[in-house]
C-alpha cells in the first residue's frame, strides 16, 4: 500500500524549504512532515469548472509547499475527492510522489454522486438500503450514517475516487450528529463499531490514522446536546485497539471568529479543566483546523493592530492563516482554495515562521481590552 510516509513527507519538506520555505512551515505528526497550510475542497458547484479549477489549485499548492489535502465522501458530491485525485496524478508526471502527501478524507454523511438526484429518497433506497449498505433505522438527523457496512462503503469508494490504494487520515465526519436521534449509550455503540471497522482498515492497510472531524462536538459546553469528551472518545479507542490504538487525528472549526478551541476549557483529562489544544497534547491527539478562514469571511476588515503583532503579510487573509498556525496545538490550518493566485497568497504564509508565543498571547489581550 502506498500512501505518505517518513521519508516521503522529509523529503518534500527539505524541497520546499529549499526553494524559499520556513523550516518552522513543517510540523510532525506521527512521524509525518505536514505543512502548515493545509488544502480543503468543501465548497463550490457541482460542474466541471470547479472540478478543474481545483485540480490547478491543488497541483499549485503543493508546487509551492502544501502537502496536506483534505476532501470529504460528500464534498460536492463526491466530486472534490475526484479532483484530488486527478491532481495526484499530473503531480506523480512531475516528481511527486504519493508518499509526499498526506491525503485525508471523511466519511459519515450520505453522499450524492456527480449532482444532488431528482428524488434523494429513491437515489438511497437503491444505492445503499436495497444493497444491504445500511438500514432507514441507522439514518441519524436524516443524512448521517456510522453503521460498519456503510463506513466500508465509504472508505472503498473514497479509494477510487482519489485513486489511490491508501488513505492517510480517515476522519468520521461530524459523529456528533448522531445525538439528535439517538440516546448517549447508542452512539456510543455505534462509536465503537465505527472505531473496530477502521482499526481494521488500519490492519489491512488502507488507512493510515483516523479521527473525527467535527464542528460543535468538542468546542461548545459540557452538557450541550451534541458535546463530546474528547478523553471519553480517546478512552474508547483505546478500548478497542489498546494503547497502539490510531484515533490521532481531530478536526475542528477555529479562526478568529471561533477561538474556542484555544480558549474555552470545555474538556476535561483525568479531572482537569483544558482546552481543546491542551486536551489534544494531554491525549496525544493533533489538531487539523477547519473553516481558517471562515469561508472567505476573515479575508478583509480585520482591525489595523493585527498588522502590528503579525508582521510581514500584505492581507487579512495571511494574518488570518498566521494566526491559526501560530496557535499550539494545531499542525495544520485547511483552506478552500480554487484560485491559482490565492493560493499563492495564501502559501506565502508558509514563507514566514509562525508567530511567537508572546506575540500570540499579545493577541488576546488586545482583543479584551477591546471587547
Amino acid at each position: 500500500m502506498t500512501r505518505a510516509t517518513e521519508e516521503g513527507t522529509a523529503a518534500f519538506a527539505a524541497a520546499a524549504i529549499k526553494r524559499d520555505m520556513a523550516s518552522e512551515h513543517f510540523r510532525e505528526a506521527e512521524g509525518l512532515k505536514l505543512s502548515t497550510i493545509g488544502f480543503g475542497t468543501y465548497l463550490g458547484d457541482n460542474d466541471d469548472a470547479t472540478d478543474e479549477a481545483y485540480r490547478k489549485a491543488i497541483v499549485e499548492a503543493v508546487s509551492i509547499g502544501c502537502n496536506v489535502v483534505d476532501s470529504a465522501s460528500n464534498y460536492r458530491c463526491q466530486r472534490s475527492e475526484r479532483a484530488i485525485g486527478a491532481a495526484l496524478v499530473e503531480l506523480e508526471g512531475m516528481g511527486v510522489g504519493r508518499e509526499q502527501i498526506v491525503v485525508a478524507t471523511k466519511g459519515g454523511y450520505i453522499p450524492f454522486d456527480d449532482e444532488p438526484p431528482a428524488d434523494p429518497g429513491a437515489y438511497v433506497r437503491k444505492r445503499f438500503v436495497d444493497r444491504s449498505v445500511f438500514a432507514l433505522e441507522d439514518i441519524a438527523g436524516g443524512s448521517h450514517v456510522l453503521a460498519p457496512s456503510f463506513l466500508r462503503d465509504q472508505l472503498e469508494q473514497s479509494l477510487e475516487n482519489l485513486g489511490v490504494d491508501s488513505i492517510d487520515i480517515y476522519y468520521l465526519h461530524n459523529p456528533e450528529a448522531q445525538l439528535q436521534s439517538v440516546d448517549a449509550e447508542t452512539f456510543e455503540t455505534r462509536l465503537r463499531a465505527a472505531f473496530e471497522l477502521l482499526e481494521e482498515a488500519v490492519s489491512e492497510g488502507k488507512i493510515g490514522f483516523y479521527g473525527t472531524a467535527t464542528w460543535n462536538a468538542y468546542r461548545v459546553a459540557f452538557g450541550a446536546k451534541d458535546y463530546l469528551s474528547l478523553a471519553d472518545v480517546v478512552a474508547l479507542a483505546r478500548d478497542v485497539a489498546g494503547d497502539s490504538h490510531h484515533f490521532r487525528f481531530v478536526q475542528a472549526p477555529y479562526n478568529f471568529a471561533m477561538t474556542e478551541s484555544f480558549t474555552t476549557q470545555s474538556q476535561s483529562v483525568e479531572g482537569e479543566e483544558q482546552s481543546l489544544c491542551q486536551a489534544a497534547e494531554s491525549l496525544g491527539v493533533h489538531l487539523v483546523s477547519s473553516a481558517s478562514l471562515a469561508q472567505g469571511r476573515l479575508t478583509k476588515g480585520l482591525p489595523d493592530w493585527l498588522g502590528t503583532l503579525f508582521k510581514g503579510f500584505d492581507t487579512d487573509a495571511q494574518r488570518s492563516l498566521q494566526f491559526v498556525r501560530s496557535t499550539p496545538g494545531f499542525v495544520s490550518a485547511l483552506v478552500g482554495m480554487t484560485s491559482v493566485a490565492h493560493v499563492r497568497e495564501n502559501l506565502a504564509v508558509g514563507r514566514v515562521p509562525p508567530a511567537p508565543m508572546e506575540d500570540f498571547l499579545k493577541l488576546f489581550e488586545v482583543d479584551s481590552s477591546e471587547s
